[in-house]
């Protein structure tokens, strides 16, 4: 448990950290708060990939809800009489703060957070009864990559959009195609790179099946609500892989 918690308060500081470099570059060189919210969403995904091997722990359904609750404990330290306090706070704040989900900045991330992680160990627990826990890291590829990318792929590049909404508002928000397909293509990459966990016809299946749905759900989740909606579907589906190829087979 001690490198768990070394791994959770190297990420903590480093998250917290880079969302302040970053809400410097929003509030004083206009930089996109669209880019830095998944510069910050790569940072949460990678780093404790790259530091695993040096702080080694036996992760499981604790750990996860540990994890989770340090980093809402994290997001509470940029609630609105905080950052109204602390220049820190507000600037940090700044990084993930898009204008277009004032005034739900927060609670939609913070809800979001835990509705993924109370999904998580749900799946979890569901891929265990399979003894296939690894297989969760194909939902984990496409919700932290394919998910990643999808914003600032779309910002940049998409030209054929489409609309979706969000919870507690009436406001539209957009989507793009060219967004949706990093979702789908990581959703590929996902599969092969599970390779090895996925046994004679389960590859093909979830080949056929994971990326699309994956791929749907993303596309009709509420805005800023798709991480719960991804890591659902990606269960159920590499549930249903393992299902099907037991009847192929």
């Amino acid at each position: 448990m001690l490198n768990f918690w070394l791994l959770e308060l190297i990420r903590t500081v480093a998250l917290i950290g880079m969302a302040w470099v970053l809400g410097r570059l929003v509030l004083n060189h206009g930089v996109k708060v669209n880019y830095t919210r998944k510069i910050l969403h790569f940072i949460l995904f990678f780093l404790p990939i790259f530091l695993a091997p040096y702080f080694p722990f036996e992760g499981g359904l604790g750990t996860t809800l540990l994890s989770g609750s340090t980093f809402l404990l994290a997001i509470g330290l940029m609630a609105k009489p905080i950052r109204e306090r602390f220049d820190f706070t507000r600037i940090t704040f700044a990084a993930i703060d898009r204008p277009e989900d004032r005034p739900y900045t927060l609670l939609w991330l913070s809800t979001q957070l835990l509705a993924t992680y109370v999904v998580l160990v749900g799946v979890l627990a569901w891929l265990d009864s399979y003894d296939r826990t690894a297989l969760i890291y194909i939902t984990v590829i496409v919700a932290g990559i394919g998910d990643g990318l999808a914003e600032p792929v779309g910002v940049r590049f998409g030209k054929h959009t489409y609309a979706t909404r969000a919870l507690f508002t009436d406001r539209r928000y957009t989507r793009s195609i060219e967004g949706s397909a990093c979702v789908f293509l990581s959703g590929i990459l996902a599969c092969i790179l599970l390779r090895g966990e996925l046994a004679g016809a389960e590859f093909w299946i979830a080949l056929a099946v994971i990326p699309i749905a994956m791929t749907f759900a993303e596309a009709f989740s509420p805005h800023t609500w798709d991480s719960p909606f991804l890591y659902l579907i990606g269960g159920i589906t590499t549930v249903a892989t393992l299902e099907l190829a037991t009847l192929v087979g």
